[in-house]
């Protein structure tokens, strides 16, 4: 297959497209900085320059494509939510969509499938009971970004591509993401959970999200929304608990919430909410989830 990848430097998009070729498939990277990228791939992936906004000679790549893949989009979690950041964060995410969209409109031959990354923050960080794909969107800045996001990818469907949406729970991998920052306190024995510890933490192993990536390349019948997280969510408590245990350290000491308001401003909801959301379209579609529990995927991770 030729499969097209925005947003390929970080670290999903990075282990897909090393997945992706070790199947012998054809890869074209989008990138705003392809001098040097080119270090441990082959000569299956090829390598464009793109802007991230405006339509351009990268256009032509999408025309005959079997897939297009779309994981554009800034660190939620890099820097505190002043609005300057906010309007990175919307940019980072609305414009590549959107070049994207228009790329796709232009095709004669259009890609098989559009495959959008958006995030479980759509559902908002609070509520209780099991969230599935139908649950309605929620509250907040994360709510509303990946609604609008989503809007902008959906536009595709109208040509007759089928569209599938990413919402990605919290990633654990031993390069990088969620779990890299929250060892650190745990090494120094005062790790802990963050917040109550009460609220719901989706996670789900990056070797799964490619393998749902991969999954719905392949499978007609996925499209629309895919809750990308483990099918055994845990509370804050249950998963600092493990990751203690894993590491033969303690898990006592909490980081209570008005620090961490104070710390992060309104971008402490990532840490202090979380909803129980549900694989459920993925466990219909038969997929099988190579990572189920929280202990033995921690303790694969770190022995990596």
């Amino acid at each position: 297959m030729k499969v097209i990848i925005a947003g390929g430097s970080g670290f999903i998009g990075s282990e897909l497209i090393r997945k992706l070729l070790a199947s012998n498939h054809q890869v074209v990277l989008l990138s705003r900085k392809p001098v040097g990228f080119k270090s441990g791939y082959n000569e299956s992936l090829q390598i464009v320059n793109w802007n991230g906004k405006h339509a351009g000679s990268w256009i032509k790549y999408i025309d005959g494509s079997d897939a297009v893949i779309n994981l554009s989009g800034e660190n939620v979690a890099s820097k505190r939510w002043s609005n300057t950041q906010k309007e990175n964060l919307i940019n980072s995410r609305i414009e590549p969509t959107m070049a994207i969209a228009d790329a796709i409109s232009k095709a004669v031959n259009k890609p098989k499938v559009f495959i959008n990354a958006s995030a479980a923050g759509f559902y908002g960080n609070f509520g209780d009971g099991d969230v599935f794909e139908s649950e309605t969107k929620g509250e907040g800045f994360l709510a509303d970004l990946c609604e609008e996001w989503e809007r902008n990818a959906m536009v595709t469907e109208k040509y007759g591509v089928r569209v599938v949406l990413l919402r990605i729970g919290v990633v654990l991998s031993p390069s990088g993401g969620a779990l890299k920052k929250m060892l650190t306190p745990f090494k120094y024995f005062i790790g802990g959970p963050l917040g109550s510890g009460k609220q719901w933490f989706p996670w789900i192993h990056l070797e799964d999200v490619i393998r749902i990536i991969q999954f719905a390349i392949e499978n007609n019948g996925i499209k629309g929304a895919l809750n990308i997280t483990s099918p055994n969510p845990v509370t804050m408590s249950e998963f600092a608990y493990s990751l203690g245990k894993v590491l033969k350290r303690p898990s006592l000491f909490p980081v209570p919430s008005i620090i961490l308001k104070l710390l992060l401003g309104e971008m402490s909801e990532i840490v202090l909410g979380g909803r129980k959301i549900i694989p459920k379209k993925l466990i219909d579609a038969g997929f099988k989830f190579k990572f189920i529990d929280i202990n033995d995927t921690l303790i694969a991770l770190m022995k990596r």
